[in-house]
């Protein structure tokens, strides 16, 4: 059964209540991607200042700035590459197999191994990412709210994966070594390659296998760390439930074979010359991660002729196509601007966890003049002054490599003083890079309800219109922000911020995040002509690629120049950092806020240029969505 036979043999009713099946596939596929991708990315800052590249603040956040604009540059090229030579399927299917490869040179401790497998990634990611979302997308039929209902199930398959992986492999990487963690990563990607290509039944077979040994290998590595196994829990119950529900979704059919198939007149020769192009790519994407001025470059070349083929594309077209092409651009502009701020997470706000957030739980306040003995060393220590000696974050991380290697030594004696009143001792401390995990949890807690939301308040005719739930996303991350910088100014006396502060700022970020960012695939697969779906489709993550790199200038407004020690450079005191993080914040909560009324003020104009509920030609249509299979 084609793909227009199916949606003309579902009525309307149907399409309400339930999602195509090829949902739920895609759904796992997209999660373990996205597990292998963000698990690398919770390391990467950490890694690059921490491990053996020993990078300063600005280095590192100058080659997480390019690598994350390189990745979302390159689905523009394979989006176009997709839709004229090779198809969603073997688009998805390579880019899977380069970025396993990457993942795999992670684990390479050479300098020359770390950007090869970067450069791998950001090839890869540039096949993969665009054409998964497309072909969720050529599920659904017309403008139907399913669409924005499937996108945001879709949504929370991303941010599993993105939840769990912080909490794996950070585990591995921080705990075990950091090769263990992108070696873990490695496996996940290979996974999600072969739950992709599988048969129905067998597909079935693997999600319900990988999430079980997942589950059951999780809780046997981590059984003697408590704090651990409390995070990771809930996570590997939503992974084996969504398993459960996937598989049954399955059992009603799989994803329709017609999706994403190599177009009509592609030829065999072009398909190899995009493989071969590909592997030759990979050393020029090295050079451009090394040199994050030539990318820049680069990518303004990129957006530049993005900028004029959409609009040359959208003078070609009728007067419908035209003026979504428009909205689907100034809100392009609204998305890079979101995330340009939003991925603050992976540089500015994640060295900001590690040096100025309190991440030790269930500990007990000294008493001056009490004497403790051979306590166990925590982040507490940071800035306390103790026996004359003057603890930094290094000197902390140090003591603890120790105590893990033997639990007798890298312990501490002394008597508290009335200079340590802010001293904790005992408790557990949370990695770093756990804190990468509480904005995908907080989707996985709220994803559906936004889900239902939308459904019931478009079922009423109340649903907001997708410019304004931009508007609201950019709103609330302003908010989210201004948290942040709340907690900064009311840091205890050694510069150190409530935990909380941090989780309510995520809080408010992912209910921005809700509000846009899932609504926005949803809205360019439903504005583009059919045509241009997937190279549009590479030219929003385009625009995410500027917000990148525009991310990695702002991140340098907080860098942090180490200081010269005893034993060597040692990161400041919190108490000399928290007020340098606390102002960039403060901009970023007024900027945020700022954007997101001008595009509440200008949401009518942009909601009449949609044309909503008429096809391309400015047609009334009956919307449908395929919920067979096949």
């Amino acid at each position: 059964m084609t793909a227009s036979t199916a949606f003309a043999a579902i009525p309307p009713s149907d399409s309400a209540d339930r999602h195509p099946p090829g949902l739920f596939h895609l759904f796992f596929v997209e999660m373990w991607e996205r597990f292998s991708f963000y698990g690398m990315r919770a390391l990467l800052v950490l890694y690059m200042i921490k491990g053996f590249l020993k990078y300063g603040d600005d280095q590192a956040y100058a080659v997480y700035g390019a690598y994350g604009a390189l990745v979302y540059a390159t689905p523009f090229i394979g989006g176009m590459l997709a839709d004229r030579v090779l198809g969603n399927r073997l688009a998805v299917i390579w880019g899977g197999l380069l970025m396993a490869a990457g993942h795999l040179m992670m684990t390479v401790e050479t300098e020359a191994g770390f950007f090869t497998a970067l450069s791998l990634l950001v090839v890869g990611n540039g096949f993969f990412k665009p054409n998964i979302s497309a072909m969720v997308g050529a599920l659904y039929k017309g403008s139907h709210a399913a669409r924005d209902a499937g996108f945001t199930i879709f949504y929370m398959g991303i941010n599993l994966g993105a939840a769990l992986a912080p909490v794996l492999c950070g585990y591995l990487g921080e705990e075990k070594g950091w090769h263990y963690g992108f070696g873990l990563a490695t496996v996940g990607m290979l996974v999600g390659v072969a739950t992709f290509v599988a048969p129905r039944g067998l597909a079935r077979i693997l999600i319900l296998l990988t999430a079980a040994a997942t589950a059951i290998g999780t809780v046997v590595v981590t059984k003697d760390d408590s704090i651990q196994l409390l995070i990771t829990v809930p996570f590997l119950a939503a992974l084996v439930l969504a398993a459960i529900v996937s598989a049954v979704q399955l059992g009603r059919g799989g994803l329709d074979p017609s999706v994403g198939q190599v177009p009509a007149g592609s030829r065999r020769w072009a398909r190899t010359a995009s493989y071969v192009g590909t592997l030759l790519a990979v050393p020029v994407v090295v050079l451009l991660l090394k040199r994050d001025t030539i990318a820049g470059v680069v990518l303004s070349i990129l957006g530049g002729a993005a900028l004029i083929y959409i609009l040359v594309e959208a003078i070609r077209s009728t007067k419908v196509e035209r003026q979504r092409l428009f909205v689907v651009v100034i809100l392009m502009f609204f998305s890079l601007l979101f995330w340009a701020f939003f991925e603050q997470a992976g540089s500015s706000v994640n060295l900001f966890t590690d040096r100025n957030v309190d991440r030790v739980v269930d500990d007990t306040p000294v008493v001056p003049g009490q004497s403790y003995d051979d306590v166990v060393v925590t982040q507490e220590f940071v800035g306390e002054t103790i026996d004359g000696k003057t603890w930094h974050l290094q000197d902390v991380e140090a003591a603890q490599k120790v105590h893990e290697a033997d639990p007798s030594e890298g312990v501490v004696s002394f008597t508290a003083t009335a200079d340590n009143a802010t001293l904790a001792v005992g408790g557990s401390e949370i990695r770093t890079s756990v804190f990468q995990a509480v904005n995908p949890a907080f989707i996985l807690l709220f994803g559906l309800v936004f889900s239902w939301l939308w459904t019931f308040l478009s079922r009423r005719h109340m649903e907001p219109n997708t410019p304004v739930k931009f508007a609201l996303g950019l709103m609330q991350l302003g908010l989210g922000f201004g948290v942040f910088w709340y907690g900064a100014t009311n840091a205890d006396a050694h510069g150190i911020v409530a935990l909380q502060w941090i989780m309510l700022g995520y809080l408010l970020q992912t209910t921005g995040e809700l509000c846009l960012s899932p609504v926005g695939l949803s809205m360019v697969t439903r504005l583009s002509p059919t045509r241009l779906v997937s190279t549009i489709m590479g030219a929003w993550f385009l625009a995410t690629a500027f917000s990148h790199f525009l991310a990695a200038f702002i991140a340098k407004l907080s860098g942090i120049k180490e200081e010269a020690g005893a034993d060597g450079a040692v990161t400041p005191l919190p108490i000399e950092t928290v007020g340098i993080y606390g102002e960039l914040f403060k901009g970023i909560a007024l900027i945020a806020m700022a954007a997101g009324v001008v595009a509440l003020l200008i949401s009518p104009l942009l909601k009449k240029w949609m044309h909503e509920g008429r096809d391309h030609n400015g047609l009334w249509v009956e919307e449908s969505v395929n919920t067979t299979g096949s």
